[in-house]
Formats: structure tokens, C-alpha cells, sequence
């Protein structure tokens, strides 16, 4: 069978026009040729039949749900804790209630009335004891060490303590109050879950998760658990430092 000439105007026998002569584009992923109106190869030499504008058109991969409650109340403990788990159901204001009613049996004389109501406000001491009953520590880390020593892949999750601004409805009062914060990686990206926001906001990678843990710790009343495993807590492979 002989070939067409490279300027289209003849025909091999059987009127089909030679591969190598056919016209040709890139698409706009880097290295992958895509044949107009024919038979193509794609990445690795693999034979293709989708059109010119085929792979320029596949839908990107879309992004891992992420959980992100929203504040009610003074429920940040809550909010905080179910956002680490990226689960809404881990944890409930019973659930916490309860924990906080057998941890403080004299309930009556504490100043926290608004857990004493079940309105929120939990402290650090139930946090913990709600991360028990799922199999999980909080480790509470000493500011003095750089964070750079955290062995990320084996932590689950961050909870900050933090001073927050009071809020009365839209308005936005000139006094702070303590505020649980959950971090955690979602999708191989690290996201900060605060309750307050409209939406969960990205750090980003390790490098920038570390820079924005140093800033939340900078001021004298930021507080960082980290929520690991219990056998991670026990081996202490939390740290990457080995000290």
C-alpha cells in the first residue's frame, strides 16, 4: 500500500489518508498528543479515540468533602472535636454533658454555669475525657518546643485554644474569651475548622501548617493539643525528635 504525500492532495489505496501526515495538536496537558479526527495516542503510547477537545474537557477531580460545624452557643469544645473527626456524630452536647456532670460532681459551686446548663464553655479536662472514650489521647504541647518537632503523619488531628473575639450578633464586642479550634488534614491539605468561620480555610502543607501553628502560639494564652491514638501516645511516636 503505498502513501499519501504529505500535502494531503493524494490518497493511498483504500482512500486512507497516512497517519503521519494527518493533522495534529497538543492539548493543554503538557505531553499529551491528541490526533484530530482519528485514532490518537495518549500518555505512555496507549491508543486514544477521543476527540481534539476531549481531555481539555474532563471534568478536574473534585475536591474531598470536608466537615465543618458551624458555632452554636458556646459549643466550640463540640464543634471542635467533631470537626477532627470530620465526623458529626462522634461527639454530641449530651455526650460532653454527661462527662462534664461525672468529672465535676459538685457542679453547683463551679463557676462554669454555663456547662453546669449544658450550654457549652467545656474545658480542657473534658476534651480529654471525651477523646477517651474514642480510643484517643490529647497530648497537651510545651510551647517552649518548636513545632517542627511533631511527627504530622502520626497525629489525627490539632486542637488550639485560643482568645477570640465576643461577638453579640453581628456585632463584634472589644473583649476576648477563650475558643476551641479544630485542625486537621483532609485530602493530603491541612485545614483550619474553626467554628466561627463561614467556611473551612486552607494552611495548606506541613511547611505552612507548622507556620500557622507558630502564629496561633505566639501570644501567652494559645494553648495546642494534639489528638493522637492511644498507641501513639503510649510509644510517644508523636514526636519526631525522639527526646
Amino acid at each position: 500500500m503505498g502513501s499519501a504525500p504529505c500535502s494531503g492532495k493524494g490518497r493511498a489505496r483504500g482512500g486512507l489518508q497516512d497517519l503521519g501526515c494527518m493533522p495534529w495538536k497538543l492539548s493543554k496537558q503538557k505531553g499529551v498528543g491528541v490526533v484530530r479526527g482519528g485514532m490518537g495516542r495518549g500518555v505512555g503510547g496507549e491508543r486514544s479515540d477521543l476527540g481534539e477537545h476531549a481531555l481539555s474537557t474532563l471534568p478536574a477531580t473534585p475536591p474531598p468533602p470536608i466537615y465543618h460545624e458551624k458555632q452554636r452557643r458556646e459549643l466550640c469544645a463540640l464543634h471542635a472535636l467533631n470537626n477532627v473527626f470530620q465526623d458529626g456524630a462522634a461527639f454530641s452536647r449530651d455526650t460532653l454533658q454527661d462527662i462534664y456532670q461525672r468529672l465535676s460532681p459538685g457542679s453547683l459551686v463551679t463557676p462554669h454555669k454555663k456547662s453546669m446548663l449544658g450550654n457549652g464553655n467545656y474545658d480542657v479536662n473534658v476534651i480529654m475525657a471525651a477523646l477517651q472514650t474514642r480510643g484517643y489521647e490529647a497530648v497537651w504541647w510545651d510551647k517552649r518546643r518548636d513545632v517542627g518537632s511533631i511527627a504530622l503523619s502520626n497525629v489525627t488531628g490539632f486542637i488550639l485554644n485560643v482568645p477570640s473575639n465576643l461577638r453579640w450578633g453581628p456585632l463584634r464586642l472589644p473583649l476576648k474569651r477563650q475558643h476551641w479550634i479544630g485542625v486537621r488534614e483532609v485530602g493530603g491539605v491541612y485545614y483550619n475548622l474553626d467554628s466561627k468561620l463561614r467556611s473551612p480555610h486552607t494552611i495548606g502543607n506541613p511547611d505552612e501548617l507548622r507556620k500557622f501553628l507558630r502564629y496561633q502560639l505566639r501570644g501567652k494564652n494559645g494553648e495546642l493539643l494534639l489528638v493522637v491514638s492511644e498507641e501513639v501516645e503510649v510509644h510517644q511516636t508523636w514526636r519526631s525528635d525522639g527526646c
